[in-house]
C-alpha cells in the first residue's frame, strides 16, 4: 500500500491527473453490513443477465450516482450451497480482483464491522479507519516467507479524513477464523492491532497488487479481549454496530465528493 505520504502512491498520480474523484468500490462482506449502504446511496442491483462479473460467479453488485460520484458496491453475495454471507479472505481478495478488472474505481472503501480490543482503547460501536494490515494466521516459519505470509502494508494516507471526521485510527489485523486461538492472539498481539477482521489485508493485497489506492473503514462488533464469548457478541451487536458503520461510512464519501486524491 502507500507510503505516508499519499501523493507518493502510483495510483494517486494517475488519479491527480485525472482531477476528482469520480469512480468510488465499496467492498463489503456481508449482506446485513451492505443494504443500509445500498438504501443510503440509493444504488440498485445489477440484473444477473447484465452482471459485469463471470458467469455462476455469486458476487452481487450495487451501483448509481451520489453526488458526482459513481458508486459500485460489491459484496461475495451467497455461499451456493450453504446460503450464508460469503466471508473470509478469499471470497474477499476474488471479489476485489475482479472488481478492479472490471470498474476500474479510482478509490476502494473496505467498509464493514471488527472486532476490538479494550486493551487498544477500542469499544462496541467504535469506528476506526485502519492505518496498517496484516495477516495473524498464516504462519510460514521460513525467513523471508514469514514475512510474506504476514503481509504487513501501510493502508492509503488519508489524514484529512481523520481529521475532519473525528475517526479513531488503528492497526488492522486479518484472519479467516472468528474466534481467536493462542497462535493466532500472539500473532495478533506481534501486529500491534487494535481491530481484527476476516478480509481487510486480502483486500489490500489485491488493491496494492493493482496500485489502486485502498481506505478500510471498521465498526467495532465485538471486544475479543472482553468476558463475552465472540460470536455471541458480534451477533448481539451487529444490527447496531451496522448502523454506526453507515453513518461513519457516508461521511467519509460525503468527504471525498468532489475532492482529488491528494486532498483525503
Amino acid at each position: 500500500m502507500a507510503p505516508p505520504s499519499s501523493s507518493d502512491h502510483p495510483a494517486a498520480a494517475a488519479v491527480e491527473a485525472a482531477g476528482a474523484i469520480s469512480k468510488v468500490l465499496i467492498v463489503i462482506a456481508m449482506q446485513t453490513e451492505a443494504l443500509p449502504l445500498v438504501n443510503k446511496f440509493q444504488l440498485v442491483e445489477a440484473p444477473t443477465d447484465e452482471s459485469v462479473f463471470p458467469k455462476g460467479a455469486p458476487w452481487t453488485r450495487f451501483h448509481g450516482n451520489y453526488k458526482g460520484l459513481h458508486i459500485d458496491l460489491v459484496w461475495p453475495g451467497k455461499d451456493p450451497v450453504l446460503g450464508v454471507d460469503s466471508v473470509g479472505t478469499v471470497s474477499a481478495a476474488l471479489v476485489t480482483y475482479a472488481s478492479i478488472q472490471l470498474l476500474k474505481p479510482d478509490l476502494i472503501i473496505n467498509a464493514g464491522t471488527a472486532g476490538g480490543f479494550k486493551a487498544k482503547g477500542a469499544g462496541i460501536g467504535d469506528v476506526f479507519l485502519a492505518t496498517d494490515v496484516a495477516f495473524h494466521d498464516r504462519r510460514i516459519p521460513i525467513p523471508v516467507f514469514d514475512s510474506y505470509g504476514i503481509g504487513a502494508r501501510k493502508t492509503f494516507a488519508t489524514p484529512n479524513i481523520v481529521k475532519e471526521l473525528s475517526l479513531k485510527v488503528g492497526k488492522l489485523s486479518t484472519g479467516d477464523s472468528l474466534d481467536m486461538s493462542p497462535h493466532d492472539e500472539s500473532a495478533i498481539l506481534s501486529n500491534d492491532a487494535t481491530i481484527k477482521d476476516m478480509e481487510g489485508a486480502a483486500v489490500a493485497y489485491v488493491a496494492d497488487m493493482f496500485s489502486t489506492p485502498a481506505i478500510f473503514v471498521k465498526a467495532v462488533t465485538d471486544i475479543v479481549d472482553g468476558e463475552k464469548p465472540t460470536a455471541e457478541e458480534f451477533l448481539q451487536n451487529l444490527i447496531a454496530v451496522t448502523m454506526a458503520l453507515d453513518v461513519a461510512v457516508t461521511k467519509v464519501v460525503d468527504f471525498i465528493s468532489g475532492k482529488c486524491i491528494s486532498e483525503l
